[in-house]
């Protein structure tokens, strides 16, 4: 069978003075490798990534702690980003940093900590990486996913390229070969993404250098778009960061963490209008 595999041109446009944080506040110390953010209902949801402990934390407004989920008899392999829809919360086990993971996974889980519904799998691999050696610029990395109609997204992070190959998979828990469908030239590395449904709109944080943080909206992506896209790049002014988490409120208003970059020991927890 032959797969029609998008492969977009896209025109990028630097937008640099528009962007403004307009709320900014410390996290606890426990969250210092944040690297996934979600909300349910007047919280957010994020998670540490690899080697943290499996566990969900809830956040208030100002990113206080309010209350910790924790997922028995899973591991934290390296979770990179979290997504949900009407009832369940996928969490991305999916960071790959060398190419040498053979066990990659989403955890798929009841929004409502109160269901007696078991946490479950949805096991994958890249029917595309035959080669499982060590290398320092990978590939088959992936700190960005999507709940996107019955489907998952994941947008990898290709240190080599500069590009996102997305690859699509079913929520159904099971053992997958993921599906490419596609790859978008960002011109940089894509370190996590949201999606709003009600107005198409893709977001991702991304870098070029681990230095400079941006954000990236693309209006009206769909699976079925064959045309190319607009991408709009804001670069996040708030000074050194390691901005690993993104969450669309609106396509002007979106709230973001930052792993500890400062060397105090607190990530950040703020808001960007632009």
């Amino acid at each position: 069978m032959i797969k029609n595999i998008l492969f977009f041109v896209c025109i990028i446009s630097y937008q640099s003075f528009s962007q403004k944080v307009t709320r900014l506040y410390d996290l606890s110390s426990l969250l210092n490798e944040t690297s996934g953010l979600e909300i349910i209902g007047n919280h957010f949801v994020t998670h540490n990534d690899s080697g943290g402990a499996p566990v969900l934390y809830y956040l208030n407004k100002k990113g206080e702690i309010i209350q910790k989920r924790l997922l028995k008899d899973q591991v934290n392999n390296d979770w990179e980003d979290i997504t949900r829809d009407q009832t369940y919360l996928y969490i991305a086990d999916t960071g790959n940093n060398y190419d040498t993971r053979k066990n990659l996974n989403i955890i798929k889980i009841p929004i409502d900590p109160e269901s007696s519904e078991q946490i479950q799998l949805i096991q994958f691999t890249y029917p595309e990486q035959k080669d499982f050696n060590y290398k320092l610029k990978s590939r088959f990395d992936a700190e960005a996913i999507i709940s996107i109609g019955e489907n998952l997204l994941i947008f990898t992070k290709n240190r080599a390229t500069k590009t996102t190959q997305i690859y699509k998979l079913p929520k159904t828990p099971g053992n997958y070969e993921a599906e490419k469908i596609g790859e978008l030239n960002t011109q940089s590395i894509i370190t996590g993404a949201d999606y709003h449904e009600a107005t198409k709109t893709l977001v991702m944080s991304a870098t070029i250098d681990f230095n400079i943080y941006y954000l990236l909206t693309l209006k009206n992506f769909t699976l079925t778009r064959k045309s190319d896209y607009n991408i709009n790049m804001y670069e996040i002014p708030i000074g050194v960061c390691q901005v690993e988490a993104i969450k669309i409120l609106s396509p002007n208003r979106f709230w973001l963490t930052s792993e500890d970059e400062k060397g105090d020991g607190y990530a950040r927890f703020f808001k960007i209008e632009l």
